[in-house]
């Protein structure tokens, strides 16, 4: 006869320990509800144990990665790469519609659904697998020159466990018969676009860059300010973007529904062959990161905005020294291609492959062959066992 199972620990000495797996190796709390029941019972029973285990841990950690790409280097392979042991998310495009990644944040991923002549906006969560359509926006606008951006519109959140709840899209692009930059915001709760706002010559600091711009490019007939397809950076009611053709950086205020122009750190960013990443700060100020050509150095600037606003440089890296380069400074050299918010890591594109950099402790670690990256997006999430994979865990454990 088979001796009942005991639970030997305190399940509260038993919470305490499990709070300390690691949350970017989700396998092992899945693993640990495997144990036995009384285990899952404490992971997967209790709200309380999830909302302490997000608290203990802080930032969600970094789960897997999407890519976005140049137009004119075409679309990324439609894949959700996981940097973890755990599978990858099956990612939308995969049925044969393309599915053109803008954005990660808060849990979400934002894509661009396209099939012939229909375009649809489509935010997906990757851990519940839940996909909400958002219809165009309402602006008369070239599809191929834009970014947007996606996050959690529940008031108070601390954004350590955004899955459903309303949120918002912001779409910025480039109109190239009027040559302006145009912005407007998407509301999940009331399911509208806001009226679409211009950045145009009424604002003194983008006039200015016009004017600089045009005079440097003396071949091109007209000026243009193409948005370009990074991930912006997102802090309070704004998000910041950076335009070709250009060394200015944008700031679109959703909540005042204003777009505005600030000038980028001395020199400007032509000094990084206009491969700069826009960041948040541990302090929630901009920061702004880009690779020297000449000296293969990364230049890590804050702006901070106490008094006057100013530009402050806070890291200078030599990457030669950081990470494998075969041939730096020659031919393709390295980029910073993306940041990882609340965890301090910068993602730099090298002759060698694509690279994390912590910028606290200096760890580097590659995540991805050689290949063509220009903006990295980062899907950051805590993924535990939930209510919902708790009958098919009993199940497995047999008790």
């Amino acid at each position: 006869m088979t001796p009942p199972r005991m639970n030997l620990i305190d399940d509260d000495v038993l919470a305490e320990i499990l709070l300390r797996m690691p949350p970017d190796e989700p396998e092992h709390l899945f693993r640990a509800a495997l144990v036995c029941k009384p285990w899952l019972c404490v992971i997967c029973l209790p709200a309380c144990f999830r909302s302490q285990y997000r608290a203990f841990h802080g930032a969600p950690p970094l789960l897997g990665l999407l890519y976005r790409n140049q137009v004119c280097d075409g679309d990324a392979a439609p894949r959700f790469a996981s940097t973890t042991s755990m599978p990858d998310f099956p990612h939308p495009g995969s049925g044969g519609r393309p599915a053109r990644p803008l954005d990660c944040r808060h849990g979400r991923v934002l894509l661009h659904m396209s099939h012939d002549s229909d375009v649809d906006l489509l935010v997906w969560d990757p851990v519940t697998g839940e996909r909400r359509v958002v219809p165009d926006p309402d602006v008369d606008v070239d599809w191929m020159v834009y970014t947007a951006a996606v996050s959690c519109a529940a008031a108070g959140c601390d954004h350590l466990d955004c899955h459903g709840g309303p949120f918002r899209v912001v779409f910025l692009a480039t109109d190239d018969r009027e040559e302006v930059v145009k912005a407007t915001v998407y509301s999940s709760a009331t399911g509208a676009w806001s009226p679409p706002v211009s950045l145009d010559d009424s604002c003194e600091c983008y006039a200015r860059h016009k004017r600089d711009a045009t005079a440097e490019m003396m071949f091109f007939s007209s000026y243009v300010p193409y948005v370009q397809s990074r991930r912006v950076a997102a802090i309070g009611d704004a998000v910041y973007f950076t335009i070709s053709r250009s060394a200015a950086i944008a700031k679109y205020d959703w909540a005042e529904n204003h777009l505005s122009v600030i000038d980028p750190p001395p020199p400007d960013t032509e000094l990084y062959g206009g491969f700069v990443s826009l960041m948040v700060m541990e302090d929630s100020s901009l920061g702004l990161a880009g690779v020297e050509d000449s000296t293969s150095s990364l230049h890590l600037w804050s702006r901070t905005v106490k008094g006057a606003a100013k530009w402050v440089q806070c890291m200078v890296i030599d990457l030669e020294k950081a990470m494998p380069m075969a041939n730096p400074r020659e031919g393709d050299g390295a980029y910073v291609v993306g940041f990882a918010e609340g965890v301090g890591v910068i993602f730099v594109r090298t002759d060698a492959g694509l690279f994390t950099l912590e910028l606290k402790s200096g760890l580097v670690k590659k995540v991805d062959e050689f290949g063509v990256y220009f903006s990295v997006l980062p899907y950051m999430s805590f993924y535990t066992p939930d209510r919902g994979t708790l009958s098919s865990l009993a199940r497995l454990t047999d008790v």
